[in-house]
Order: C-alpha cells, then sequence, then structure tokens
C-alpha cells in the first residue's frame, strides 16, 4: 500500500436563467482508497437535465463501487432514464473516474469532453481504448498514479464558453490546457482548481452562461497530517498526558486558545511571543512558540475558520480572503484545507470562565458545536478526521 491520497474536488455554474443545474457529480467509496467519481451531464438544462444527470451519476457510482460490471451500468441507465418527451430521447453524458488502491486510475469517458491529465505539471497524453457497450461508444484508460497527478473532468459548458464572442469556436481543450498547466505549480487544491476553471468559463460566458458548465478535479498527493489542540482539559491533572499525545503525533502542530498555548508553552518549557500586528479586524493576533507551527486564539479564530469552510464547500467565493491573508483563521485554513489529508482534533472539555459572562455570545456548547460542524466540513472535503476529547 502506497501512501497516496486522492484530493477530490469540483464547482458547477448553472445556465443562465436556470435554477437547477443540468450537470451532477456524484463520489462513493468503494473503500477507503478506492473511490468512484462520475460527472454526468443530463441533455438539455433545467429541471429534466438535473434528473437525468443526477440518476446517471447516482446509478454508475453505487453500482461500480458494489463492483459490478461497466457493462451493467449502462444497460441499467437506459432502462432507468425517463424519455423526453420533446426529443424522443432519454440521455446523459458522463465520466469516471475510478481509483484503485490510489495505485491506478481507471478512466470511462462518453461524449464528454476528454479529461486531461497532467503529470510533472505538463500536459500527458494517454492511451484510449474505444470500446462499445449498450450500442455507446465508450474511451476505456488504465494509469498508474503518480504524486502530484491531476485529472480534469468537464462538461461540454467549459470548451462551449466564449462561443461567438471571445472566441469563434468556443475555449477549446487545448485552451483550457494551456490555461490550467501554469496553475498545476501553485499547489492549488483540487476544489480550487475547479473553482479557477469554471469562474473563467462564467467570465467567457459574459457572466450570463448559455449552457450548464462543471469542472471536477482530481490530484494525487502524499498523506499529510495536521495536528489541532483546542482549549484546556477538564481534568486539570490530564494536561500533561494531552499535551504528550498531542506533540508526539506526526505532522505539523496548531494550539487555539490563549489558555491552551499557555499550557502547551509550559509543558515545552518555551515562551509565549505574542504579535501586536492585527493582519484582520475581525480576528484576534497570532502569537509564536518554538516546537508550534501555529499558535493562534480560540473560539472567534475558529469560528471564522468554520465560515471559510462552509464557502468552501458552496461557492469558494472567500478563497481570496483566506487564500492569501495572514491571520490566524487564514493560516488555519489553509493548514487544514489545501495542506492536510489527516487531521486529529484534540479537544479539552474545560470550562472558561471567560466564557461564563451572558453579555458574551460564547459559551461551552458551542464550542463544541464548532468542532462538530469544523469536522463535518472537513470531512466533506474528504479529510479523515479524528476527534479526541480531554
Amino acid at each position: 500500500m502506497n501512501n497516496l491520497c486522492a484530493d477530490i474536488g469540483y464547482k458547477s455554474i448553472n445556465h443562465y436563467g436556470e435554477q437547477l443545474c443540468g450537470d451532477h457529480v456524484d463520489i462513493v467509496e468503494q473503500s477507503e482508497t478506492s473511490p468512484v467519481i462520475v460527472l454526468a451531464d443530463g441533455l438539455g438544462s433545467g429541471v429534466k437535465a438535473s434528473i437525468l444527470s443526477t440518476l446517471t451519476s447516482k446509478i454508475i457510482s453505487t453500482m461500480m463501487a458494489e463492483g459490478m460490471a461497466l457493462e451493467e451500468c449502462v444497460s441499467t441507465i437506459a432502462a432507468t432514464l425517463p424519455i423526453c418527451s420533446v426529443r424522443g430521447v432519454a440521455y446523459s453524458t458522463f465520466t469516471i473516474i475510478h481509483l484503485i488502491d490510489n495505485e491506478k486510475a481507471e478512466l470511462i469517458q462518453y461524449d464528454n469532453p476528454h479529461i486531461i491529465f497532467f503529470r510533472d505539471n505538463k500536459n500527458c497524453e494517454y492511451k484510449a481504448e474505444e470500446m462499445v457497450v449498450g450500442g455507446k461508444t465508450l474511451y476505456k484508460s488504465v494509469i498508474d498514479l503518480r504524486e502530484n497527478d491531476i485529472f480534469v473532468a468537464m462538461s461540454d459548458g467549459c470548451p462551449h464558453a466564449g462561443i461567438g464572442t471571445a472566441y469563434n469556436f468556443g475555449w477549446k481543450r487545448e485552451d483550457i490546457t494551456k490555461f490550467l498547466e501554469p496553475l498545476t505549480y501553485s499547489g492549488f487544491t483540487a476544489k480550487t482548481l475547479a473553482t479557477i476553471l469554471v469562474d473563467e468559463c462564467f467570465r467567457l460566458y459574459g457572466e450570463k452562461p448559455g449552457d450548464d458548465a462543471t469542472a471536477c478535479v482530481v490530484k494525487i498527493r502524499r498523506r499529510e497530517p495536521v495536528n489541532l489542540l483546542f482549549g484546556p482539559p477538564a481534568n486539570r491533572d490530564d494536561a500533561n498526558r494531552m499535551m504528550s499525545l498531542f506533540f508526539s503525533k506526526e505532522g505539523k502542530h496548531i494550539v487555539c486558545g490563549g489558555t491552551t498555548s499557555t499550557i502547551a508553552a509550559k509543558y515545552l518549557h518555551k515562551e509565549i511571543r505574542p504579535s501586536l500586528v492585527f493582519e484582520s479586524a475581525d480576528v484576534p493576533p497570532t502569537a509564536e512558540i518554538d516546537g508550534v507551527d501555529l499558535v493562534t486564539e480560540g473560539v472567534i479564530t475558529i469560528n471564522k475558520v468554520l465560515e471559510y469552510a462552509k464557502d468552501y464547500l458552496k461557492s469558494n467565493e472567500s478563497y481570496t480572503d483566506w487564500g492569501y491573508k495572514k491571520d490566524g483563521a487564514s493560516l488555519i485554513s489553509r493548514m487544514l484545507f489545501e495542506e492536510a489529508t489527516d487531521i486529529n482534533f484534540f479537544v479539552g472539555r474545560a470550562i472558561n470562565p471567560a466564557h461564563q459572562n451572558p453579555e458574551l455570545p460564547i459559551n461551552f456548547s458551542i464550542k463544541m458545536n464548532l468542532v462538530k460542524e469544523l469536522s463535518d466540513c472537513l470531512r466533506q472535503m474528504g479529510k479523515k478526521v479524528k476527534v479526541s476529547y480531554f
């Protein structure tokens, strides 16, 4: 078993004037190291297209994750999709990326723009075997995975962007490849790469998309653990045990909270060096302790990280804030969203007397809810999350 994992992210924009997107992405884990990712594009746009693409992606991802043959998946789709009363057909294109033990990628493509594949930050051509299944011509490829491989799947709304305006024949696949290639050096997450691509499509459409457009990016990377300590233990006698477990963990270490950082500094026999620079008006300043990668304030900072996490899972519009700023919340966000694959929370259950003021909107339950909500968001990002309470 290698030490690789998949970072998966996607973003869609709707056809102008439509409430629902006619593209759909589904991710089902066959096992922890073998996800099945399906991007489906339903015929037309709006409600009908949304139903077609959702059914297609759900059926394929679920059946393939259960180990069923591709032929069965395709025939099931043909028998299940409702036939359009206007066009007289039931039609949805699809792209499948099936990672097998994070060692191989099986690509199956039907009528969507072909996947763009980057290796060593360069566009890399790959062999595609033509096969006919249930009367449909599909293309199948198998690729041995390496660290930093990037797969970009998209619906036809991406290459159709700018047609008749910025480009005579749309934003061709080779143009999209040239646009993305420099970005592969950046270290951006899969979600951010998908966001940048779809935002550029939105711009080329003149902010009035003539079709649904979706990009789904799969980035192969090494596992990177990050450990976050938040709050002192309920029992003071547990402080040393909590610190010992926290600092013995492999990876980067983040300490959140004033009392917590005091305990950590005492355990490490180091001084706390507070920063007097306010990088952001709504986030308290950070501090430094030798042996700790990042030291921040507690509840206010984590609440801001949660705000960014929720946005990241939706439109990712806040990326321009947390992606570049140097305040505590932005630094934590970059470490958790971009760097980490495995996140260990060490959460103290002690009640902070300073938070018991009825004038303050902070209490013990809010702190616990912050941890729960943030953990849930990180799991939705595909992170492995473990929470330990003290």
